[in-house]
């Protein structure tokens, strides 16, 4: 599961921290795996224990702590919706109602089709933007009304030949 070259980028980031302080590396290495798989297993955890020398119950709680961590297989683009206050107050949960509807599913859910998952978060920390919402933990969007919604999804769907 966990290739070679995922293994050197372990040791590339490992080799960045004094030799007793191996877990120092723990994000990055769970962030590698995510990116790499998509998610981070229990197997993954594992194997990051052993490389970093650590209880893999301390990984686990890493990946726990975190939501940029995905502990199950998510969609091809996961739409995290802020719903913390500020966003709550310039309809933040509006927006996540809205793609529930659009995709047909529920927070927390993968479409059918494998395409979409949908997350609420916690603050983004774009509050003047509000609502805001993050695409696959990278893309921030800013102000998002029911239109840009959809202009959104239906750009990633027509993306990929799914119109």
């Amino acid at each position: 599961m966990i290739t070679e070259a995922t293994q050197a980028r372990f040791a590339r980031e490992v080799a960045k921290y004094p030799a007793d302080q191996k877990q120092s590396a723990v994000m990055a290495c769970l962030t590698i795996v995510q990116q790499e798989l998509g998610w981070v297993s229990p197997e993954s955890e594992a194997v990051i224990a052993d490389v970093l020398n650590m209880p893999q119950i301390a990984v686990h709680e890493v990946t726990t702590f975190y939501n940029m961590y995905n502990q199950k297989p998510m969609g091809k683009y996961k739409l995290n919706v802020c719903t913390n206050l500020p966003c709550q107050l310039r309809d933040g949960y509006q927006a996540l109602h809205h793609l529930e509807a659009k995709l047909g599913i529920k927070m927390g859910e993968t479409t059918a089709d494998g395409m979409f998952t949908l997350q609420q978060s916690e603050c983004l920390g774009a509050c003047a933007d509000a609502p805001v919402m993050l695409v696959n933990d990278r893309c921030m969007c800013s102000l998002m009304t029911n239109a840009k919604l959809d202009e959104l999804v239906d750009g990633l769907r027509a993306a990929e030949g799914q119109v």
